[in-house]
């Protein structure tokens, strides 16, 4: 929306082919952004004919934008901070948060821009920046458009063996985990549930028709389910006598998923792992009782792990 409103600003009449071909979307999506901008006040005329299609009204222009002390620093802080962490960019938007960044320091008062300089010139981070793929700014926007009004996708995936397919999904929500841009949803030919990474799409375009999304639908659950439940190497099952509190602590809902025991006060966890090197300090990093269902190795492995810290903890200094 906010490219069709650029596009209209620069001046004479747009034909709705022009706008859907700059924007990647079909004609419908074209005229539902056009009604978004006139709800919110942007005088945008509709010129019939030949050559019609829409423009701005004459001398519209907009608003300044008007920050307070505070507001601009939380959007300086939020581009530096997203930058780095790659968790708020996308492809091509590394430079814009910067051109950005710089053109809200250029139109600020010098009293308040140089206290925002002494705060980022002042700032470390501890953590090196997270190199992380990241997605498409037109996909990301198709996508998030797709999901605020229940609208079917195409989407060209490539899959992290390196296949690429053409599919429709229904898409549910966005989610960001650990730096990482996933969309949830479901693909009607097999009628399944997929999550999918954003920076593996290719391109996405919204098509006709509409879908009703799940009730109760969580995202962001549903994200760490599947990643719970993605298919590896090694099928864990504990059971572990601790409050869901505690177990989280150490094995958040990506890793295992964790339900109610026979027993009570006890839990049953599954965990799916692709190497059991890590689970044993894991398990005593609990420090409660734990019983192991399977595999025998993991067993074996827990067992070594003691060992090991019963004779360092006999060793005399």
């Amino acid at each position: 929306m906010l490219t069709l409103l650029e596009l209209l600003q620069s001046g004479g009449i747009r034909t709705m082919a022009e706008l859907a071909d700059r924007l990647g979307v079909d004609p419908r999506t074209v005229r539902r952004y056009v009604g978004h901008l006139i709800d919110l006040d942007v005088p945008v005329e509709s010129v019939r004919g030949r050559y019609g299609g829409y423009r701005l009204a004459v001398g519209y222009r907009l608003p300044p934008l008007m920050l307070s002390d505070d507001e601009a620093l939380a959007v300086l802080l939020g581009l530096v901070a997203g930058r780095r962490a790659g968790s708020a960019t996308t492809t091509g938007m590394g430079t814009a948060s910067e051109t950005a960044a710089a053109k809200i320091r250029r139109v600020l008062p010098s009293r308040i821009a140089d206290r925002l300089d002494a705060v980022l010139e002042s700032l470390a981070f501890t953590a090196e920046p997270d190199d992380v793929p990241t997605p498409q700014t037109g996909v990301l926007l198709t996508v998030a458009d797709a999901v605020r009004h229940h609208r079917p996708i195409s989407i060209k995936y490539t899959s992290g063996g390196g296949r690429s397919s053409v599919r429709t999904l229904h898409p549910f929500g966005l989610v960001n985990h650990a730096n990482r841009w996933y969309v949830t949803g479901a693909d009607p030919e097999i009628g399944e549930d997929r999550t999918l990474r954003l920076d593996r799409i290719a391109d996405a375009r919204t098509l006709p028709g509409s879908f009703e999304p799940p009730a109760g639908l969580e995202p962001a659950q549903r994200l760490l389910t599947s990643m719970a439940r993605a298919p590896y190497q090694h099928e864990v099952t504990l059971r572990i006598q601790g409050t869901l509190e505690q177990i989280r602590k150490r094995l958040p809902a990506s890793v295992a998923e964790v339900r109610d025991g026979a027993d009570e006060g006890w839990q049953r966890v599954e965990i799916r792992a692709e190497s059991l090197d890590w689970l044993p300090a894991v398990l005593a990093a609990l420090d409660l009782p734990f019983v192991i269902e399977r595999p025998d190795e993991l067993r074996d492995r827990v067992v070594a792990l003691a060992d090991r810290l019963a004779t360092s903890g006999r060793k005399l200094s």
